[in-house]
């Protein structure tokens, strides 16, 4: 995403202040505040796309307030606090809190942290847009999952492989996330076919020189050494509209 919008609660001052300026040094929008009424002052005034809540706060402590912001929105909640007990973990996290670090804390670490929830919840949010979709469309390409054809942003038919649509079908429903070769080949092919590791390389070279603007340095389909592969772009479901005027149409020249 976009530099993400932080808003970070906690009274103490020189805590906040390193918060703050290692986060904005890391391509960070950042807020802070002292307390709960802050907060909610903060919230209503602009976007928020995580909150750094501590616990141990003046008036209604982070505890409270975290379970507030969970009854009205999905924000995504990172606690800290001076306490590093179990017990106090788990009541955070119950409280729906996505995430929990106790102080003293690398900077380094909380910005890891802030970098991991947000992309758990861009994933989450994509598979839940594209849950029973027809058609699925990234960067104008268009996949489509009943057909099994895959167009270019002109439109015009690409031709792929079974082998080749399945997989790209595979990242298309988990762009964000690393996928290793393992888990590539049990979506994919399953493991009574004799399927080995190094043909997930060979149909991801293919699937690059079709869609990627410069298979030699591939912007949509990553390789992340040790890792796997990572499908960057955002991808979204077709309208359903345009899905029901092509039903239509089939319909009345049939």
């Amino acid at each position: 995403m976009a530099n993400p919008n932080i808003l970070v609660v906690e009274d103490d001052r020189e805590t906040r202040t390193l918060i703050a300026k290692y986060l904005r040094n890391n391509a960070c929008n950042v807020t802070t505040v002292s307390d709960g009424r802050e907060m909610s002052r903060a919230l209503a005034d602009h976007r928020v796309d995580l909150i750094i809540l501590d616990v141990m706060l003046p008036g209604e402590d982070g505890l409270s307030l975290c379970r507030k912001v969970r009854s009205e929105a999905q924000t995504p909640i990172i606690m800290l606090t001076a306490r590093g007990e179990d017990v106090d973990r788990i009541v955070g996290l119950e409280m729906g809190a996505d995430d929990y670090l106790p102080k003293p804390f690398n900077p380094r670490e909380l910005l890891a942290r802030i970098n991991a929830v947000l992309r758990r919840q861009a994933a989450a949010q994509a598979a839940s847009s594209i849950e029973g979709a027809s058609t699925l469309v990234f960067e104008g390409w268009r996949i489509d999952l009943r057909l099994r054809e895959l167009r270019n942003p002109e439109g015009a038919r690409v031709a792929v492989t079974s082998a080749e649509f399945d997989l790209l079908r595979t990242f298309c429903e988990r762009p964000g996330r690393v996928l290793s070769r393992d888990s590539l080949l049990d979506l994919t092919q399953g493991r009574n076919t004799g399927s080995f590791e190094r043909s997930i390389d060979v149909l991801v070279s293919r699937i690059r020189r079709k869609i990627e603007p410069n298979p030699a340095d591939p912007t949509i389909i990553k390789t992340v050494r040790s890792g796997g592969y990572l499908f960057t772009p955002r991808t979204e479901a077709a309208g359903t509209e345009a899905a029901g005027n092509e039903a239509v149409a089939a319909t009345q020249s049939s």
